[in-house]
């Protein structure tokens, strides 16, 4: 099992020390959903929401989740972030909004997390925006797909 980088040696929380890490580019891709009823989406697509439009107010939200990263999550280092991107789309055959974010940066440290709470803020703003019409919505399969850069490598889900 490897160590949790997290806790000291006396169990301690701490933030991981990146000073003698190499900077490198370094790619997160993050994916998640909100299920919902099929009079909700079209609500969505055909932008009947009063408090606007779903999909371009959630981007808005997914952005500006990941740069407040470190403000939402201990012990995440502030990053530079070079870009962010995040995107939704509406699948019919499975009553979802699908959501994906991906982060970039040139740094020390991974960017999972950022498009982690990019896809989660993104997913709450859906549900917060449509909630009058279906309190049934469900948010999930929250999940990293993709990271590449720095020590470990890359990893693709599968």
């Amino acid at each position: 099992m490897p160590d949790l980088t997290h806790f000291d040696e006396s169990g301690n929380a701490r933030m991981v020390d990146v000073s003698d890490k190499n900077s490198s580019e370094r790619i997160a891709v993050a994916k998640g959903s909100v299920y919902m009823a099929p009079t909700t989406l079209v609500l969505i697509r055909d932008r009947g929401v009063k408090k606007g439009d779903v999909l371009t107010v959630a981007q808005l939200a997914g952005i500006m989740g990941a740069k407040r990263t470190p403000d939402l999550i201990p012990l995440c280092h502030p990053l530079a972030l070079t870009s962010v991107k995040v995107e939704l789309a509406l699948d019919a055959a499975r009553n979802a909004v699908d959501i994906t974010a991906t982060c970039k940066l040139v740094g020390q440290t991974g960017v999972e997390m950022e498009a982690l709470t990019a896809v989660s803020v993104a997913a709450l703003t859906v549900y917060d925006m449509v909630k009058a019409a279906d309190k049934s919505m469900r948010i999930g399969d929250i999940r990293l797909v993709h990271k590449s850069g720095g020590k470990s490598g890359t990893f693709e889900a599968a």
